[in-house]
């Protein structure tokens, strides 16, 4: 007994170290959401397109659609801008923006300067919405079915590979459930 008290701390620091080495190959864009599956949580907040009207989940698109969360302090959300705006030319499927953290001023502008790609936006301006989305930070972006479930999560930029090999697939599959 005397002498394993001695190796406690050997056999401690293996663990950590097993440990610590499962993490390097873990993806991090893969962190698990405890909301797929399970309905959009509910709302109310303020459009940004009016900044006085109030929206709730009841005011969503009654089809598939993309919840973007953005913020124009945000490079990614300028990276991934252009996917979405072609999303948009094209009709895919309608875009939510959930404006995170930001000040309506600053949002207005943005989408002034580099495209609005969303067919409605919503204000977090206290971060609130993110919380109950269990969002890290923007951007984040979620696949929401015709019956308002999160089907898919996406963290962290969107870029042309991934629309096409993940994102894209997830809006096909939901799509063709809703039948449209």
């Amino acid at each position: 007994m005397k002498n394993l008290k001695l190796y406690l701390p050997v056999i401690g620091f293996a663990a950590l170290a097993v440990l610590m080495w499962r993490g390097l190959y873990l993806d991090s864009r893969t962190l698990p959401s405890m909301l797929l599956d399970r309905p959009l949580p509910e709302f109310e907040l303020r459009a940004l397109e009016t900044g006085d009207q109030l929206l709730s989940v009841q005011d969503l698109p009654d089809e598939p659609f993309i919840l973007n969360i953005w913020g124009s302090y945000c490079l990614p959300c300028l990276q991934e801008n252009p996917i979405f705006m072609a999303a948009k030319e094209a009709d895919v499927i309608p875009i939510i923006g959930v404006n995170y953290k930001d000040t309506d001023a600053a949002a207005r502008e943005w989408l002034d300067d580099n495209g609005n790609p969303f067919t409605l936006s919503i204000i977090d301006d206290t971060g609130r919405y993110g919380i109950d989305l269990g969002v890290y930070g923007a951007p984040e972006t979620f696949i929401v079915d015709a019956q308002g479930v999160i089907r898919y999560k996406h963290i962290g930029v969107i870029d042309y590979q991934s629309w096409d090999e993940e994102i894209l697939p997830v809006i096909d599959a939901v799509q063709a459930e809703a039948g449209s």
